[in-house]
């Protein structure tokens, strides 16, 4: 029981608010000198994942190219066109991307969308944009919330999706450690069916909270007083 300290270093550090990359190695560490394995096999074991996890550096190629669109105009003509579209609300359009995110999350699509790829130069200009067209000019609590629901559209999409799909790597991290450990033999179509209705509820809660984020906006901005920041200067 002994090796769950490192459980406890990651809780408390997150806690504290301490450098999360910092706060993984520390516990990481720490895990493994509880559980006697020696500085060797800790180095090799940090080196396989960052191997085997060379997909998270992608951010140093994704960056620049999201610079440069953003440079010429991509988020400014989001919210033109969607400006020009009566029936998407803000709602619509965040109900609609997480059950796009969701269902090709479900079919190993996960890096389709993303904070950096789609949420940052597209979903939340179009949100705001669909929002400018109702209320003129958006309150800057207003601007803060539409940013909190468009990122959380993405996280439970992809979150509650991406266990359906038998390949992923939360599905075989866990048949794996059943099967190690346990020595049972546990299929990932079996977890991926199992996670089916999780889902689906996922789907139906989220989607009915971004569905009433238009009625929220609504008593926000028609019983309060407009900010004096644009939504375009706040996205800038």
């Amino acid at each position: 029981m002994f090796v769950l300290i490192g459980v406890a270093l990651v809780v408390i550090g997150f806690a504290l608010r301490l450098n999360a990359l910092l706060v993984v190695t520390v516990s990481g560490i720490v895990t493994a000198v509880i559980g006697g394995i020696g500085p060797l096999e800790i180095l090799n074991a940090f080196g396989t994942g960052f191997a085997n996890s060379r997909s998270v550096t992608t951010f140093a190629v994704v960056l620049p190219v999201i610079g440069l669109i953003e440079r010429y105009g991509l988020q400014a003509q989001a919210a033109r066109l969607i400006g020009k579209l009566d029936k998407l609300t803000a709602g619509r359009i965040l109900a609609l991307y997480q059950a796009i995110r969701q269902a090709t999350a479900a079919v190993g699509l996960t890096t389709i969308g993303g904070y950096a790829q789609a949420v940052r130069p597209l979903i939340y200009p179009m949100v705001v944009g669909a929002a400018e067209r109702k209320y003129g000019t958006l309150s800057e609590k207003a601007i803060e919330m539409l940013k909190g629901f468009s990122a959380s559209a993405d996280t439970v999409g992809v979150f509650f999706g991406e266990d359906i799909f038998v390949a992923v790597g939360s599905i075989l991290l866990i048949t794996g450690f059943v099967d190690t450990t346990y020595h049972l033999t546990l299929e990932p179509l079996e977890l991926a069916l199992w996670a089916l209705p999780t889902g689906i509820a996922a789907l139906l809660v989220h989607g009915t909270r971004l569905l009433l984020l238009d009625r929220k906006l609504d008593r926000m901005l028609r019983s309060a007083p407009l900010g004096t920041a644009s939504a375009s200067e706040a996205a800038a």
